[in-house]
Order: structure tokens, then sequence, then C-alpha cells
């Protein structure tokens, strides 16, 4: 017969050891964070690929207390603006499984929410409504394995819009660089905030590195005046490289990231892209602490940057006025 304080005891002792054995399998555990983009690695001289982005990320998660390789580790797939391939590699990263997969852009979105419905999905997407799409069911409480990062304001690209024609007021006619693989929101919002600024805009379309030299060709031959560059994945991968172009065909331009105008864009007016991938790793750190995906409001970007390149407005013969120099953030010389 079982002495009863012995059996209380060890009852006791039972009910104290299993939450400690479990928050101890929860501390060893090493997590696994899937990372999806669809966008293959330039090289490092024409390009400022996203994976640049990922040293944020983990020096963030490492503020927070996660260490790589100790509590978790990284999962990139980065694919070729391939459609197939987007969605394969979300299915591999689901099927692995991660923990949480990152999902950059739109078209991530898309395959990742495609590949699983229980894993978590954090977003860095600078192109969709969640709502709208059926990401989620509202901002404050998506409901869904889906939240994050979500950009869909229809002034941004307006404001851009609205820089250009202050640089240059008989502007007529603009260039918009479009990826065509992407939410089409982000066009329509130009479209419309064109019609409001008074420019014709005239669509570029392109997805790959290839298509960029003979969009920005079509669109000199159009004779448009200067170059609007919404965002993509891809544009950031190769901002460099566009820039480039831009200013080889005489096209005033901006884009979106600080990248764009450090590398011989005229000017870039946007979210901080390095803000967004640490405010994924947020996301992240309440997630494997234990938080419901579809309990963690969506958020929008909080910080805007404009970035202005006075060299390559030099080089085009241009003046930029002093309006727009005290409202940069940056200005290069």
């Amino acid at each position: 017969m079982i002495d009863r304080r012995a059996f209380v005891a060890m009852v006791g002792g039972g009910i104290l050891v299993a939450p400690l054995a479990a928050k101890a399998q929860l501390a060893s555990k090493v997590w696994r964070i899937g990372f999806l983009i669809p966008v293959s690695l330039p090289d490092a001289a024409t390009g400022t690929s996203p994976i640049r982005r990922l040293p944020v990320f983990t020096q963030r998660m490492d503020e927070l207390g996660w260490a790589e390789g100790k509590d978790f580790t990284v999962e990139s797939r980065f694919t070729e603006g391939d459609e197939q391939k987007l969605r394969n590699a979300a299915l591999d990263l689901a099927g692995l499984p991660v923990d949480v997969i990152v999902a950059v852009s739109s078209p991530a979105v898309n395959a990742a929410s495609a590949a699983t419905a229980k894993i978590p999905i954090i977003a860095i997407d600078l192109e969709t409504d969640p709502v709208a799409k059926g990401f989620a069911t509202s901002l404050a409480r998506p409901s869904k394995n889906i939240t994050g990062l979500f950009l869909d304001l229809p002034e941004l690209n307006g404001k851009r819009l609205q820089l250009l024609k202050e640089l240059i007021p008989k502007l007529n006619r603009v260039a918009v660089l479009w990826d065509p693989g992407l939410d089409p929101t982000p066009l329509k919002a130009a479209e419309a905030a064109a019609r409001t600024v008074g420019v014709d805009l005239r669509v570029a379309a392109a997805s790959r590195r290839d298509d960029f030299a003979q969009a920005l060709s079509e669109a000199t031959r159009q004779h448009t005046e200067a170059l609007l560059v919404v965002q993509s994945p891809a544009f950031d991968a190769y901002a460099k490289e566009i820039a480039v172009l831009a200013l080889k065909h005489r096209l005033p331009s901006i884009g979106v990231f600080n990248g764009f105008a450090k590398s011989s864009g005229l000017m870039s007016y946007g979210p901080d892209l390095r803000a967004l991938f640490a405010q994924g790793a947020n996301y992240v750190d309440r997630i494997l602490k234990g938080a419901q995906v579809g309990n963690l409001p969506i958020e929008r970007p909080v910080r805007f940057e404009l970035v202005v390149n006075v060299k390559t407005a030099k080089a085009l013969g241009l003046t930029v006025p002093q309006s727009i120099l005290v409202r940069a953030d940056e200005i290069i010389q």
C-alpha cells in the first residue's frame, strides 16, 4: 500500500515537473524560420539583393534574445520571378516543416498561403490590401494564419509623382516601371495619381533583370520625360542597374527605397526597408513565444524617408529646388 503522504508528494511533484519539463523542451528547441522571396540573387556588382536585409532580421532577433544557430535557423528560398518555382519553394518550406514563414511581396504571400493554412505567415507586402485580398478578416484581428506588414497606400505613388512634378514643373509624360507579376494595386494608384497631378503615365513592364533594358528603351521611344519605379522585390534587388539605365536614357527617376537613390537614381521616397525586416522579427518573436498569429494586428510602415541624389541631378542638368532639399532625410552630393 502506498503511503498517502508519499502519494500526494509524488502527484504534486509530477504537477510541478510537467510544466518545468515543457519549458525545458521549449527552451531546447531550435526553431525553423522560413524566408520566401520571389527574386534571384544578383551579383554584388549589379544589385542590392534582399538577402542583405536578413542580417537586420537576425540582429533584431538577437536583441530579442534569440541566437541564430542556437535558438533558430533560417531556411531561405529565393526564386527567379517564376510563379511555379515560387509555389514549389513555398511547398518546400511548408513540408520541412518550418515553424513560421516570412513572405516578402504579394506573390510570396500568395504562394505561402496556398501552401499552408496552419503555419504562421508573417508578410512584408508593399502592394496588397490584406482584407480586400482575403488574407485577413480585419487589420486589428486578422483571424487567419497571416499577419505582418502591409502597405496599401495609394497616396504613396501620388507623392512620388508630385516630387517629380515639383522638380520638373513642365513634366508631361512619365514612364512607370511595373512588375506584372505583382498585385496591380500600386499601378492603379499610380494611374489615379497621374490624373490628379496632370501627367500622362506610360507603363513599362518588367519582371526580370533581362527585361529592364528593353523596358527603358521603349520608354525613351515613347518620349517619356521621367521614370517612376513602383515597388517590387526584383526592382529592389537590381536597384543599381535600373538607376544606371535611367541615367543612361536621361530619365530623371524616383524609386521606393533609399538604395535606389544611393545607386545613382535621382530620388527615392518610401518606407525604410531595413526597419520592415526588423519589425518582421518582432512578429516572429511573439509567435515563437506562443502568440496566436490570428490575434496579432496587421501593421503599416510608420517611417518614410526621402533621399535626393544631387550628383545625379547635376548629371541630368537639373537643379533640385530648395523646397525638396529641406524635406530630404538624406542628400547625396
